[in-house]
């Protein structure tokens, strides 16, 4: 039987300025949409969750890990893409500088990490994990950015925003097939799940 691979991006967060985005946790609309899909059926040969260390990725992991009674493995450098350089950005602004991320990958911009590192980035911690071939599905848990690079790596697209997960606040997975590494299907509502 294929293993499938499913990357879950983190949904609703609180939104304070005042404490660095890594920080940021999940909101009660978040936890209720994790908490609501946690248990189903179609996760039930998940035998690895593997998260970001950004707190609202580690929360929706452990939510979904503690239903299926299994560890979360965290791994610091399946981070969303470094915006250090920035900070908080107001949502108008931060779309925009979002939008030339991806349009111009091979370029830091207003020094935020390039889609380009980002990209071999996330793949590379994606590969290391897939390379252990322990049996059943896996669940990778991180973010919007990153995961989009993710999703365009396999599904063999050029960096473009165009196809990033459908709507605003996150709590979308795709999946591919762990042994051809073929997408399966595109952005879905963590309810689909």
């Amino acid at each position: 039987m294929t293993s499938l691979v499913r990357y879950l991006t983190h949904p609703q967060v609180d939104i304070d300025p005042a404490i660095p985005v890594p920080s940021w946790r999940l909101s009660e609309i978040g936890r209720a949409r994790t908490h609501a899909v946690a248990g189903t059926r179609q996760l039930s040969r998940t035998t690895q969750i593997i998260s970001s260390g950004e707190r609202k990725a580690i929360e929706t992991a452990e939510i979904i890990a503690a239903k299926l009674s299994l560890e979360v493995e965290v791994r610091e450098a399946m981070h969303e893409n470094d915006r250090s350089a920035t900070g908080f950005l107001m949502p108008d602004e931060f779309q925009g500088v979002a939008d030339q991320f991806f349009a111009q990958p091979q370029i830091s911009v207003r020094g935020w990490e390039r889609a380009v590192d980002a990209q071999l980035r996330i793949v590379r911690e994606v590969e290391h994990v897939l390379a252990r071939e322990k049996p059943g599905d896996v669940l990778f848990v991180g973010h919007g950015g990153v995961g989009t690079l993710l999703y365009c790596h396999y599904s063999g697209f050029a960096i473009d925003r165009t196809h990033d997960q459908p709507g605003g606040g996150g709590g979308y997975y795709f999946a591919f097939s762990r042994e051809a590494r073929r997408v399966r299907h595109s952005w879905r509502r963590l309810e689909d799940l």
